[in-house]
């Protein structure tokens, strides 16, 4: 291996330590109680050492914010063998569910937290990692589209308003907004309102 390989992979296995200290001490504490300063007192360097790999915390956040989105992606991608759209469908959306309240602090920084956004309007880049999770709902819609199994309409709009759906009830659910039901009801009114919107969207035989 040459020295510049070398050095490219030290360099990467630099960042990768520095994200994974990151990703532990988001979990533990929360985004804002997340520092630079205690990232690097993490993996026992001076936070100049951070600021060689990462501009400021929204950059470095968003690395961690795309981890979460892999692991999404990861969950996700088994799915894609099921045959059946309308199957496949169903169960991205129970994925997507559970996957929201096993990694509740990355789904915060994943939909919820601007920073991570932030960067990408600092840097004028598209939001790649958000797209390549959309993609597979709005493929599975349009495969449910092009079978008539679901009512017509645009793929992008099917797909955005399922996503919408699933996401506002994670949502609520994450920040506490549904403390009016008993907490161990909400499991069975997450499936019912599963069923309800399947059956909404399903085209009549």
């Amino acid at each position: 291996m040459g020295i510049i390989e070398r050095k490219e992979r030290e360099k990467q296995e630099m960042k990768n330590l520095i994200l994974e200290a990151a990703s532990r001490l988001f979990q533990e504490q929360g985004y804002e109680k997340t520092s630079i300063r205690n990232i690097a007192e993490r993996i026992e360097y001076s936070p100049a050492t951070i600021y060689l790999y990462y501009k400021d915390k929204d950059e470095l956040f968003y690395g961690v914010h795309e981890k979460g989105f892999e692991l999404l992606f990861e969950e996700m991608k088994p799915l894609m063998n099921i045959a059946d759209p309308l199957e496949r469908l169903r169960k991205m959306g129970d994925t997507y569910v559970r996957f929201a309240f096993e990694h509740p602090d990355y789904y915060d920084l994943m939909f919820i937290v601007s920073a991570p956004i932030e960067n990408l309007h600092k840097h004028n880049e598209e939001w790649d990692c958000g797209l390549q999770n959309f993609c597979l709902l709005r493929d599975t819609v349009a495969e449910c589209l092009e079978k008539q199994l679901i009512k017509p309409v645009e793929p992008d709009i099917a797909a955005m308003s399922i996503f919408s759906f699933v996401h506002g009830m994670v949502s609520l659910t994450i920040r506490n907004r549904f403390i009016m039901f008993p907490k161990e009801q909400l499991p069975k009114m997450f499936e019912a309102s599963m069923d309800n919107m399947m059956n909404l969207i399903t085209a009549s035989p």
